[in-house]
């Protein structure tokens, strides 16, 4: 049975820094590019960043870039989000996803990030 399970979420001042995680299981997760979206209140769900099987290349919403930077660890089937400079419209759940057309409908339950003075 595929699963996601996110962690790592929380409250955090503008400017600072948290660390993301999402633990996968019931895949080969090693095969499957991942992603991260995040939905904020009232929004469609948007995605963050994304990483190829391997972690060779990655990409980031305009949004994100040069602040946030996703990684993998294929041997803990595990993928990262670091986010850094944190401002309040960051604000949202966030969760990963598995980029294949295949297994699409798998999503896990989020966790909440909020940047908030």
């Amino acid at each position: 049975q595929v699963q996601l399970v996110e962690s790592g979420g929380g409250l955090v001042q503008p400017g600072g820094s948290l660390r993301l995680s999402c633990a996968a299981s019931g895949f080969t997760f090693s095969a499957y590019a991942m992603n991260w979206y995040r939905q904020a209140p009232g929004k469609e769900r948007e995605l963050v960043a994304v990483i190829t099987s391997v972690g060779g290349n990655t990409n980031y919403a305009d949004s994100v870039k040069g602040r946030f930077i996703i990684s993998r660890d294929n041997a803990k089937n595990t993928v990262y989000l670091q986010m850094n400079s944190l401002k309040p419209e960051d604000t949202a759940v966030y969760f990963c996803h598995i980029d294949s057309r295949r297994l699409r409908g798998y999503w896990g339950r989020g966790t909440q990030v909020t940047v908030s003075s």
